[in-house]
């Protein structure tokens, strides 16, 4: 491939590597990535697990069991596999170290049953899924395993086109972050590792596509003061920072992504200043907020406005799930609003500090006005040290510069958790000009028991809270 051809124009400055394609069984059905080659092939593998997949009824075909990393508070190994499929699979996971009694498949909502035979647990997949594999109970060694539908016809490498193909690909020598101009398509295609930050920055019309990883930059995907964003199908692995950050951008779509971190200050999606924001469909795994939607915050400034996040599933090893308001901008009154969180799978919250709990945080500071927030249909599976909400008007000592303004209209609605022991969640303002107003909360149930008010810590300067 002629690299100084394809970066004519594009001022990219990007080693560029186009290997030949995965290869396929013959019906397409199914598609498994090349694996890293060379040193690099043992240097990503984690062999707890040998993970083979098929056609029903087709031979068996191995997969390669990446090495990922989970919970900062002490970090572990866990496995990651992945490939496409336009049909039915069958899967077998083997663990292969001691012995197993029982496994389970997260989340419920996904709708696999494994069967255990040995140390061999098998199941079909029917459609697309994210889903966490887990021998006896074991959530910081299990499997992740994204089965993604087809990449389908990716743009080849040409005008506008940047293209990692299968293969590694570092950061060119003296390049901090792979720079990204407007107008351009950049293909991470399946059996792609590219090592550093993707950067899209003063930009315009970018599209970010493709099932192949970004792994261990320092920040995996950045958008910053730019418009018309996609992101649709990459993996992050193992970042130092944030999976995505966005800043003070908008026009942004951030599809089946998938994240797995275990770094200090590792948060999955973290927009600031940002407005007219979809996520659907991803997987965050994360050592802190997996979604956090700000104000202003360091050179972002500016309101939040219209986000939908829908059919995805969170998993916070520290930290919120959902995390809404902490920061703005020092002088301002920024304004969150007209957010909604749909359709959602919580695997896992787990907070040591009881002011950073709750799956579903408003946490409202530096005179940000929170308003007309909605979280329907959500599930949580497992919380090990939190609460279920905590919408509280504050002054953090460490973060804020001033209170925030208040917290207004907020629905939830048919949320259910399985139970357990946790705190109680907490609604409360902060002084009678900076008041929570107007929360509803419909069919919110723990263990299968409705909660009521009487089970709720509401705090001072609240008004208008409904709960049935």
């Amino acid at each position: 491939m002629n690299t100084a051809s394809l970066c004519a124009g594009l001022s990219c400055g990007l080693a560029l590597l186009s290997l030949p394609a995965a290869a396929q069984t013959p019906d397409t059905t199914l598609r498994i990535h090349a694996p890293p080659a060379g040193k690099a092939f043992w240097a990503y593998l984690n062999d707890d697990f040998t993970v083979r997949v098929r056609t029903p009824g087709g031979e068996w075909r191995d997969l390669y069991e990446y090495n990922v990393k989970v919970d900062l508070d002490r970090p572990q190994d866990a496995s990651m596999v992945t490939f496409d499929m336009a049909g039915p699979v069958e899967v077998a996971v083997k663990k292969n170290n001691g012995d197993v009694r029982r496994v389970e498949v997260r989340p419920d909502s996904a709708g696999v049953r494994a069967r255990l035979v040995g140390n061999t647990a098998t199941f079909r997949l029917d459609r697309p899924a994210r889903i966490s594999v887990e021998f006896d109970g074991d959530r910081l060694h299990n499997l992740h395993l994204f089965a993604d539908a087809p990449e389908g016809n990716l743009p080849p490498p040409g005008p506008g086109v940047i293209h990692f193909g299968p293969g590694v690909h570092p950061l060119p020598e003296g390049q901090k972050s792979f720079r990204i101009p407007s107008n351009t398509t950049v293909v991470i295609a399946g059996g792609a590792l590219v090592q550093g930050n993707i950067e899209v920055r003063d930009a315009e019309n970018v599209r970010i596509l493709g099932h192949g990883i970004v792994d261990r930059p320092q920040e995996g995907i950045t958008i910053a003061n730019s418009r018309n964003v996609t992101v649709d199908g990459p993996i992050v692995l193992n970042p130092n920072h944030y999976s995505v950050l966005c800043g003070q951008s908008t026009g942004v779509a951030i599809r089946n992504l998938k994240s797995v971190s275990a770094s200090s200050w590792s948060d999955g999606l973290d927009f600031m200043s940002c407005s007219d924001v979809r996520v659907d469909s991803v997987f965050m795994r994360n050592s802190d907020d997996t979604i956090a939607i700000y104000g202003g915050r360091w050179d972002y400034k500016g309101d939040a406005r219209n986000y939908r996040i829908t059919n995805s599933i969170l998993w916070a090893d520290i930290a919120h799930p959902i995390n809404i308001g902490l920061h703005g901008t020092p002088g301002a009154a920024e304004v969150l609003e007209d957010i909604a969180f749909q359709n959602i799978d919580v695997l896992g919250h787990d907070e040591d500090d009881r002011d950073y709990q709750g799956v579903m945080a408003i946490t409202d500071g530096d005179n940000n006005l929170v308003r007309d927030v909605r979280f329907e249909d959500i599930r949580i599976d497992s919380v090990e040290e939190g609460m279920l909400f905590n919408f509280r008007v504050v002054f953090n000592a460490k973060y804020s510069h001033a209170p925030g303004r208040g917290i207004e209209r907020i629905s939830v609605r048919n949320v259910r958790f399985k139970g357990g022991d946790i705190n109680r969640p907490v609604i409360a303002g902060h002084s009678p000009d900076r008041i929570v107003r107007g929360v509803t909360i419909e069919n919110l149930a723990v263990g299968g028991k409705r909660l009521g008010r009487s089970d709720i810590d509401v705090g001072p300067f609240v008004e208008g809270l409904v709960v049935r």
